[in-house]
């Protein structure tokens, strides 16, 4: 049984590297400062600031996203995939060991791009690993590891925090990332460079067309509905009348719901279309959302967290997958574009979070405009179907 673990081609012991690298890169390096933002609220951050460091991580994994795009050969890959992971345990260990606020920005925006390292460039080395005939199945596997990231870094912390303090659950989370580490560094490599070049193809601007333009800004707006709850959920639950104390099993059942969510969308795309499926899961985010705002019931905000965990898991797939289709032989620039956009959403809207919440003293407006903006990219993909190419009826 611990044999084929080890073996580097081995598919298990791919996959379960994949989904470990994932959860240092974005679980730990990322996800855990949702998790213990509502205990480094009460003792250390402001809310405003919070809304800086989450602001400046999401910039730094824009950064890093568009930078891998242009990392083509697979042996550079690896070496940065290695660089992304030491940046995600030492920008952790930071948050452990300072109160210092220049290293805490610098930190996040570094643990941005070890994060996109590790999520883009990491996927892309255990794609060409994978030896499957159809590997998409097997990379909706892969991908369910984005969901594992949050389940076991909450765990990690909550256990922490039952006896001990928030920076001691940082130096915990560090710990358990350099140890997991070892082991996908060893998987994710190749015993001799891969010498195979890879082929070049001319770029025709006719990829933007309008149908493909209205998709980059419906994906800006998904971008948008992420982060609010991505960033602030613990803390909009804790904030309701009745549910101090609830915010961290939201964000649990925020995991345990993203697991299998890749999968079953993208086999749901297939049968249905992407379009017609990304409307779907766009509307659900969109009642997760709102729900806070409109209940204070435990049972419905509890939901509000698998809504939540259930789409953007999904949607990130469903619209990186449709944009690949579309983009036929030469997916760089286009999915660079679509990467952007949802990168600017991200980085705008903790923004304006906090500057919605200050003002109005709770979540609820902040709430209400990041259901809207989702609302909006609802209605430009159902312009996109009437303006759809024949050839653009992805499944």
């Amino acid at each position: 049984m611990i044999k084929p673990l080890l073996d580097k081609n081995n598919n298990t012991a791919i996959l379960l590297a994949g989904i470990l690298a994932i959860v240092v890169g974005i679980g730990v390096a990322r996800f855990a400062f949702t998790s213990l933002l509502p205990f480094m609220l009460d003792d250390f951050l402001t809310l405003s600031y919070a809304g800086i460091l989450a602001s400046l991580n999401f910039a730094g994994y824009l950064a890093g996203a568009l930078f891998s795009i242009f990392i083509k050969d697979i042996n550079t890959k690896v070496k940065y995939f290695r660089i992304g992971m030491v940046l995600s345990i030492l920008t952790t260990l930071i948050l452990a060991l300072s109160t210092n606020e220049t290293l805490w920005l610098l930190s996040r925006v570094i643990a941005g791009f070890g994060s996109a390292m590790v999520l883009i460039v990491g996927g892309a080395i255990v794609m060409v690993k994978l030896n499957f005939e159809n590997k998409t199945k097997a990379m909706g596997i892969h991908f369910s590891g984005i969901g594992f990231s949050i389940v076991i870094s909450e765990l990690i912390s909550q256990t922490i925090l039952k006896e001990s303090t928030w920076s001691e659950a940082w130096l915990a989370l560090s710990l358990f990332a350099f140890v997991v580490t070892f082991y996908s560094l060893y998987i994710l490599s190749f015993d001799k460079a891969i010498t195979k070049e890879s082929v070049k193809h001319p770029l025709s601007r006719s990829i933007f067309s309008p149908y493909v333009i209205l998709l980059i800004l419906a994906y800006f707006t998904e971008g948008v509905g992420f982060v609010v709850q991505g960033t602030f959920l613990p803390d909009i639950i804790n904030s309701l009348e009745g549910l101090e104390g609830y915010g961290n099993l939201g964000w649990l059942i925020v995991g345990i719901a993203g697991i299998p969510s890749s999968i079953l969308w993208m086999r749901w795309a297939h049968s249905y279309g992407s379009v017609n499926v990304i409307i779907i899961a766009m509307a659900l985010q969109i009642v997760g959302i709102l729900i806070p705002a409109l209940s204070t019931n435990i049972l419905l905000n509890l939901l509000s967290g698998a809504l939540y965990g259930s789409t953007f898991i999904g949607l990130v797939a469903l619209f990186l997958n449709l944009g690949g289709q579309l983009a036929g032989k030469n997916p760089v620039v286009l999915m660079g574009a679509m990467t952007a956009a949802y990168g600017i959403g991200q980085v705008g809207a903790p923004l304006y979070s906090v500057a919605l919440i200050e003002y109005f003293g709770d979540y609820n407006a902040t709430l209400y405009v990041t259901a809207s903006i989702v609302f909006v990219g609802i209605l430009l993909l159902m312009y996109a179907k009437s303006v759809e190419p024949v050839k653009a009826s992805c499944k």
